[in-house]
């Protein structure tokens, strides 16, 4: 999974722009397309503030862009319709785009020599056939290419898999405008958190606390004993948007039986974020420290796109990631409803085996963990009992 989200990152790479230098605060772009109705709108937005900045109308198959920008290049995004789009790293002066010979998202770019690299680049990744190859390619451009813009942009994808120790050699070794850049940012801040590793299945989460909605601060541990979904999802996020209905659905379901949702929004503006929430009828616990992409959470738990999400077991344990409604239906399911226990019958007589999955309460319904169970059990003082249909153990004082 991990790799196909880096290698679907660096082919069709939506992410960021970056601040450089300002020398003139213009650039624009002669384009030329195919089969295009007269008044067909096309978009051009900043795909790290996720704002459009300009927008054109194609009128006999032509359109011009002079577009006021303070940074460059920047990488943009250029939208034919909701589906269909073109990146292109800007530089100030006069380019073209040329697709009447070709495909909107195949076009042809000239005069940005950034927006030729990155081409050439992507040409070579779709020669790589595996995820370690990626890393190594990427490793070798970054350390080879200190100053050029692409490695600050690059890099901020992938200092996640590279792991603190190296991006940090990187980092150190670029231009002062490369690390004073918004990818320079991306990775001073992932820097900062000092995680040395990003959490795996089968290891422990890793907590952090952040504000909900209504401004008071929550912790990602406060849900321990619980079955948690860690989700990564923004307002402006359709595919998150799309899958909400289904989410809410199995929350539903699995509400009433130890399960909840934590979910990190990738939201800039407080009110898209709260009218979402709203709309989507999204009942569970809410979090975001409002840095868009740049979100704590998202740095620790190394989220390359939304939605995202990871299923942590009561014990504190990732044991899944990425998970959509259904898979994430049925691994509940298993997790949640399977047998409290099974009966062996031996030469000896017959063993009860509790599952796993068995929730320990004692009688004013406070989970237990492992070492309480068996620090009371050991004291004799308690009976324990078994709920099945809840899959819950509730140990009970002797009277």
């Amino acid at each position: 999974m991990k790799k196909n989200l880096v290698i679907k990152l660096f082919l069709i790479s939506l992410i960021t722009n970056s601040c450089f230098g300002q020398n003139d605060s213009k650039f624009s772009i002669n384009g030329k397309t195919k089969n295009l109705v007269n008044g067909t709108i096309l978009l051009l937005q900043n795909p790290l503030s996720n704002k459009f900045i300009d927008s054109v109308k194609v009128l006999d198959n032509t359109f011009v862009f002079n577009t006021q920008l303070t940074y460059f290049p920047a990488k943009l995004i250029l939208w034919r319709d909701g589906s269909t789009a073109k990146t292109i790293w800007v530089e100030n002066k006069n380019m073209t785009f040329d697709s009447s010979n070709s495909n909107f998202e195949n076009a042809i770019i000239n005069g940005s020599i950034t927006d030729r690299l990155a081409t050439s680049l992507k040409s070579k990744y779709k020669e790589l056939k595996s995820y370690e190859e990626i890393v190594a390619f990427e490793l070798e451009f970054i350390k080879n290419n200190p100053n050029n813009i692409i490695s600050a942009h690059n890099l901020s994808i992938m200092a996640k898999a590279f792991g603190h120790e190296e991006s940090e050699k990187l980092f150190n070794k670029f231009s002062i405008k490369n690390r004073q850049s918004q990818y320079g940012k991306i990775i001073s801040d992932y820097l900062d958190l000092n995680i040395t590793k990003t959490p795996q299945i089968g290891e422990k989460y890793v907590d952090f606390s952040m504000n909900n909605q209504n401004g008071i601060q929550k912790q990602l541990s406060e849900l321990d004993g619980k079955y948690v979904l860690l989700e990564f999802w923004a307002s402006w996020c359709l595919p998150c948007r799309e899958e909400n209905p289904e989410l809410v659905k199995v929350y539903n379901k699995y509400i009433e039986s130890n399960f909840e949702i934590f979910a990190v929004s990738l939201d800039e503006n407080k009110e898209n974020w709260i009218k979402a929430i709203k709309k989507d009828n999204l009942n569970w616990k809410h979090v975001s420290d409002l840095e868009g992409t740049n979100n704590k959470a998202s740095l620790i738990y190394a989220v390359n796109g939304i939605p995202d999400n990871i299923l942590i077991d009561k014990n504190g344990i990732i044991i899944a990631r990425n998970l959509r409604s259904k898979k994430l239906d049925e691994l509940l399911y298993e997790l949640i409803f399977k047998k409290a226990y099974t009966i062996k019958k031996e030469k000896n007589g017959t063993t009860l085996r509790l599952s796993e999955s068995i929730v320990w309460k004692d009688e004013n319904g406070k989970i237990l963990t492992k070492l309480e169970v068996e620090k009371m059990l050991d004291t004799k003082k308690y009976i324990p009992n078994l709920d099945t249909e809840k899959n819950i153990m509730v140990l009970k004082k002797k009277d």
